[in-house]
C-alpha cells in the first residue's frame, strides 16, 4: 500500500451524521435549508452554500464546543487509521466541513496526528461566525470550499473514502473509491469502480483486494476484479 494515498471524508463518513447539518439545525435560522436545496439542486457551490449558511449561526464558541463533544464517530476509524499507517498508506482526511471541529472530535478519540485539509470557522462577535476557505480553489469543478481534488498527489494512486455530494468530483478522477449512501449510486450510475462499505471495520479485508498492477481508471483493470468490488 506504500504508492497509494487516501483521501478520506469526514462528515457522514468518519462521523455518523453530518456535522455542519447537525449545526445548523441546532444553531441556525431555518432559512438555511432552503440555501441547502439550492446546493442539492447544483444551482450553487458548497463554497457560496457553506459562507451563507454558517451566517445564519448564533452560537457561542462554548456552545460549539459542547456540541462537539457531542458527536460520535465510527468507533472503528481508530484501528483502520493504524492498520492503513501499518500498510505504509499515507491518508489525509479532507473536508468540506469545519477544520476546528474535526480536529477536536478526532482528538477525543485519540486520532490527533492525521492531516485535515477542511474549512475554517471564524469568530464575528460574541455568537456570530464566517467560513474561511483556504483550500478553495477557482478551477474546482465543483465550485466547493474545499477543493478536494487539489489533495490528491500525481504521483500516487488515489483511493477516496466518503459518502456524498462533496466526494464525487474527486472520486471520478480516484483510482478506487470506498463508498457509502449517495456517493455510492453516483459510482454506480457513472461506471466508477468502487466498493460499498457501511462501516470502517470492513475496510481492512476491502484494502487486501485492492487491484495492485494498474490503476483502477486504466483500461487495463481487471474485469473480474471491478465486479467483485461492485458487488461487495
Amino acid at each position: 500500500m506504500i504508492d497509494w494515498h487516501i483521501v478520506c471524508d469526514f462528515d457522514g463518513t468518519i462521523t455518523r451524521t453530518d456535522v455542519i447539518d447537525s449545526i445548523l439545525q441546532r444553531f441556525a435560522d431555518p432559512s438555511w435549508e432552503a440555501v441547502e436545496e439550492e446546493w442539492l439542486a447544483g444551482d450553487i457551490g458548497s463554497r457560496e452554500c457553506l459562507s451563507r449558511q454558517l451566517s445564519l449561526v448564533k452560537a457561542t464558541p462554548s456552545e460549539l464546543l459542547g456540541f462537539f463533544d457531542s458527536i460520535e464517530i465510527d468507533p472503528d476509524f481508530p484501528d483502520f487509521v493504524d492498520h492503513v499507517i501499518g500498510l505504509g498508506a499515507s491518508l489525509e482526511v479532507v473536508s468540506d466541513g469545519i477544520e476546528q471541529g474535526i480536529a477536536r472530535i478526532l482528538a477525543r478519540n485519540y486520532v490527533s496526528l492525521l492531516p485535515i485539509l477542511a474549512n475554517r470557522l471564524r469568530q464575528v462577535d460574541h455568537d456570530s461566525w464566517r467560513i474561511d476557505f483556504p483550500h478553495a480553489s477557482d478551477a474546482c469543478r465543483a465550485a466547493a470550499g474545499n477543493c478536494k481534488c487539489k489533495s490528491t498527489p500525481k504521483a500516487k494512486r488515489v483511493l477516496v473514502i466518503g459518502d456524498g455530494q462533496s466526494d464525487m468530483c474527486v472520486a471520478s478522477t480516484a483510482d478506487f473509491v470506498f463508498a457509502k449512501d449517495r456517493l455510492a449510486e453516483h459510482c454506480e450510475r457513472n461506471s466508477i469502480p468502487y466498493a460499498r462499505f457501511d462501516s470502517f471495520a470492513e475496510l481492512p479485508a476491502l484494502l487486501a483486494q485492492l487491484p495492485n498492477a494498474s490503476a483502477a481508471n486504466a483500461t487495463s483493470f481487471n474485469t473480474e476484479t471491478q465486479e467483485l468490488f461492485h458487488h461487495v
